[in-house]
């Protein structure tokens, strides 16, 4: 008979909305003898699973939602499908308070699809293509000429100089902008400068080779200062947290006005005051705004937003794929490995500033 295997102990359970992946289920059980996986469907947003038997030993799993704790109480390792904790915090998961218990991001599986949406809102905008597709449905050849401003010689400022960020800067470098990075905690060498979450082979800036100038600061002041830069764009990137709610208001939108900036927040609804948001681009301070999130987050039927001036607003929807669970399946498994041969685990969240 052979030894146990490292894992023999663990019984992993994955709860995604996603049909089970039975490959994936019998090459995980075959690499890890004697670890046992269960699979458990999510059908909603929202569906917790609350069958005691399903997590009846549990050790490690994989889900996006917090669990009653009684049913937790023997998981060590919780693989998030988010980049961030939000939902761990508010009230603070007996878990999450855990020391003893390893939790990790989602990180580096949203970059591909956030970076198309901030670059093809951006690009619908500045080249004015829903004006045209306006003139189309009315089936009409009208050759508006208007004042289109392409993207070389751009300024785009990133405020959370994350996984997303990177893979916007490698996309608007690629287009001939000038990239500035704002990153909490000073990078100041080549070392501090290079991410080892996750990445999707071919993108991001894994090295932080791309921007040509770092910013830093845990400060409103620091956040000010960056946003002096004279920014054509702003993408707000940032997790929400007590220091950045409202992080961005009135003050900060008129600092942008100095260049009539374009504003993309693919990050938090909070994070800007939408109330000062409005005003912005009622007066034109900005030049227009692309929002997945909203504050209040749904956006209210009839909600002032939806027909303010200049904005594009999506229901949260940027980090869709086809490819995201494969993606987060691939981190399970990256940090299977490691947890088998005692490495430390990518992804690791940070409990302090919870992403």
């Amino acid at each position: 008979m052979g030894s146990a295997g490292p894992l023999s102990k663990d019984i992993l359970l994955v709860y995604l909305p996603t049909e089970p992946d039975a490959e994936w289920v019998a090459k995980i059980e075959s690499k890890y003898p004697g670890l046992k996986v269960r699979w458990a469907l999510r059908a909603s947003p929202g569906e917790l699973c609350l069958d005691p038997a399903t997590w009846e030993g549990v050790t490690i799993c994989s889900t996006f939602l917090p669990h009653p704790a009684d049913l937790m109480k023997s998981v060590r390792y919780v693989q998030l499908t988010s980049a961030g904790a939000d939902r761990w915090i508010s009230p603070v998961h007996p878990k999450y308070e855990d020391q003893n218990t390893i939790f990790c991001t989602a990180n580096g599986t949203h970059p591909p699809q956030i970076a198309e949406w901030v670059i093809g809102t951006y690009l619908m905008m500045s080249h004015r293509l829903l004006d045209y597709y306006a003139n189309q449905k009315e089936a009409v050849w009208r050759k508006t000429l208007y004042e289109i401003e392409d993207a070389p010689g751009k300024r785009i400022g990133i405020l959370g100089y994350g996984a997303i960020g990177r893979q916007v800067a490698r996309v608007a470098a690629a287009m001939g902008m000038e990239v500035y990075a704002y990153t909490r905690s000073e990078r100041a060498t080549p070392e501090s400068r290079r991410d080892d979450s996750y990445c999707v082979p071919g993108t991001g800036d894994p090295e932080g080779l791309i921007p040509t100038k770092w910013f830093h600061g845990a400060g409103r002041e620091d956040v000010d200062a960056f946003l002096s830069q004279d920014l054509d764009v702003l993408v707000v990137g940032l997790p929400l947290t007590d220091a950045t709610r409202k992080l961005i208001g009135r003050e900060q939108l008129q600092v942008l006005s100095r260049k009539k900036a374009f504003l993309s927040n693919i990050a938090r609804g909070p994070i800007v005051d939408t109330e000062a948001l409005i005003e912005a681009l009622n007066k034109g301070w900005l030049w227009g705004a692309a929002l997945d999130v909203t504050d209040p987050e749904p956006l209210p039927d009839g909600h002032p937003l939806w027909t303010t001036p200049n904005v594009i607003v999506t229901p949260h929807i940027s980090w869709l794929t086809p490819h995201y669970w494969k993606r987060v399946l691939n981190i399970l498994e990256i940090n299977l490995e490691k947890l088998a041969t005692g490495q430390p685990l990518i992804n690791v969240m940070n409990r302090e500033h919870h992403y």
